[in-house]
């Protein structure tokens, strides 16, 4: 019986979902590498090598060991060195084949000093997200932190990485398609600049809107895809994804009813939720989808049916008079979460549609 904000996993979508990416790396003759911070789960990692995966993305040193004691040999570290944890670095470096991100030189000349076991090297390099990375065009800079990256013990020039995280700005397939070939055509670029002097350089991207809708990976080398495991509504908004797709959602009890103003107070906050939103074609903020509660899983989106408002222990939703006259004090409601990566790591576990228990990594 559910009492208390749960987030729930429909397991066949989920292996679904894994099953359609790799498949979709085979056909490319690409690395599938996926990123595990999404679900960040050891069981749910299983059902990536039940598909043939060996090699994972993680986006922290702690998820890096997390995953590492369950026989995970060949990780990436989608995140520049944190040189201050250079001791877990090389804890990991001395067991697997661990793969780190650099964009400048002075974090491999502070390698060099502290780094005792060898690791790859991708150099990051900034495709359209402007969160991190060197700029493609920059190729004296990148020239000089490939040339730093060979001149050091212990260090192995792997190739380059993006992220082409714009496409979460994208509505519809023909918008993602259009950051797809501009991000695809940097990274080329790159790789046709520097293949004479690395010939065994490799290409490495990774984003859920463009490695669901596009076919044509052939130009790189590995993706690295997160969200795709569980989708959510902002890949819905984006057009990654059909509704069919969304493995996870919330349940969350009602525990108060305020017809006069058609508002339904949940226990499910931001604590449970986390605080990314959606703003519809109507300016309508939107922090989290209601669905029909159907037994154990969930139905169709509820139209107008959202949630208005999060604090911390708690959630408005703002409800049509029809819907709200059939809910009751002690009811659950059923919410599709607005970003799964983020919700999913505030929750210690899933709870399956056969009230089955799946734990996952928590700092």
């Amino acid at each position: 019986m559910l009492t208390k904000p749960t987030l729930l996993l429909d397991v066949n979508k989920c292996k679904a979902n894994i099953k359609k990416m790799a498949e979709k790396a085979r056909l490319n003759n690409i690395v599938f590498r996926p990123h595990f911070k999404t679900h960040q789960s050891h069981e749910i990692s299983q059902w990536f090598r039940d598909e043939g995966v060996n090699k994972i993305t993680v986006s922290s040193v702690e998820m890096a060991s997390y995953f590492a004691q369950k026989d995970w040999e060949d990780i990436t570290i989608a995140f520049p060195v944190n040189i201050l944890e250079i001791e877990k670095i090389n804890e990991l470096a001395a067991s697997i084949r661990l793969n780190i991100l650099v964009e400048s030189v002075e974090i491999i000349e502070m390698l060099a000093k502290k780094l005792l076991s060898e690791v790859n090297v991708f150099i990051k390099i900034n495709i359209g997200n402007n969160r991190a990375g060197i700029e493609p065009q920059n190729t004296d800079l990148i020239f000089q932190v490939a040339a730093k990256i060979d001149e050091t013990q212990n260090l192995n020039f792997k190739g380059f990485l993006g992220h082409a995280g714009n496409s979460y700005a994208c509505r519809g397939k023909q918008e993602i398609a259009k950051v797809h070939q501009e991000s695809i055509k940097k990274m080329v670029h790159l790789k046709k600049f520097f293949i004479e002097q690395y010939p065994n350089l490799i290409l490495s991207i990774g984003d859920t809107p463009t490695c669901t809708t596009m076919n044509d990976f052939s130009m790189v080398d590995e993706f690295r895809p997160g969200v795709f495991v569980f989708h959510d509504s902002m890949q819905l908004q984006i057009g990654s994804c059909s509704f069919d797709e969304i493995a996870v959602a919330m349940a969350c009890p009602v525990v108060a009813i305020h017809k006069d103003k058609n508002e339904i107070l949940i226990y499910g906050g931001s604590v449970h939720f986390a605080s990314d939103r959606l703003i519809d074609q109507n300016g309508t903020i939107i922090f989290g989808k209601v669905v029909e509660n159907i037994g154990r899983g969930w139905g169709n989106i509820v139209e107008h049916v959202y949630i208005k408002k999060l604090s911390q222990e708690h959630g408005i939703i703002k409800a049509t008079p029809e819907f709200i006259e059939n809910v009751y004090v002690g009811d659950i409601i059923k919410i599709i979460p607005i970003h799964a990566c983020t919700t999913a790591n505030l929750h210690d576990s899933y709870v399956t549609l056969k009230n089955e228990k799946i734990d996952r990594f928590r700092f």
